[in-house]
């Protein structure tokens, strides 16, 4: 099946993974925000296939300045849910990558900490899969 995005598209896809990573790295402040931010990139920066493509550089035009994680969240996590469903309507196989891509973007992000992540790292973690699987 063939996936046709517009530039709007992919810079809801971009925002939505790349928005994911800086949650987490918000959520992660009280480590290591860096190290978060630096193993969910590295992540996002190995996808393939047309998500890859699109994932492949960081947006300019994407706006996640807030002083607030509430803020930033208020963008990422309907985007999260806008490109599942955008994907899922053109390709379900790429909505099931751009999943896969997130959550293992996440997990990495999340996994900086030693042992199980902290608290904070955990329940971003649930409501960035929630607003995955919501569309």
């Amino acid at each position: 099946m063939s996936i046709t995005l517009t530039d709007q598209d992919k810079l809801t896809l971009q925002t939505a993974a790349w928005g994911a990573v800086s949650l987490m790295a918000a959520a992660g402040a009280a480590g290591s925000s860096h190290r978060v931010a630096t193993d969910g990139s590295l992540a996002l920066a190995s996808a393939t296939g047309p998500v890859g493509h699109v994932l492949a550089k960081y947006p300019k035009d994407m706006k996640l300045d807030s002083k607030s994680v509430a803020g930033i969240a208020d963008r990422v996590l309907p985007a999260l849910t806008a490109a599942m469903t955008l994907l899922k309507q053109q390709d379900p196989a790429e909505a099931d990558n751009f999943r896969g891509t997130v959550v293992v973007a996440v997990e990495a992000a999340a996994r900086t900490h030693e042992g199980r992540p902290s608290p904070a790292l955990a329940d971003m973690m649930r409501k960035i899969t929630a607003a995955l699987d919501a569309a």
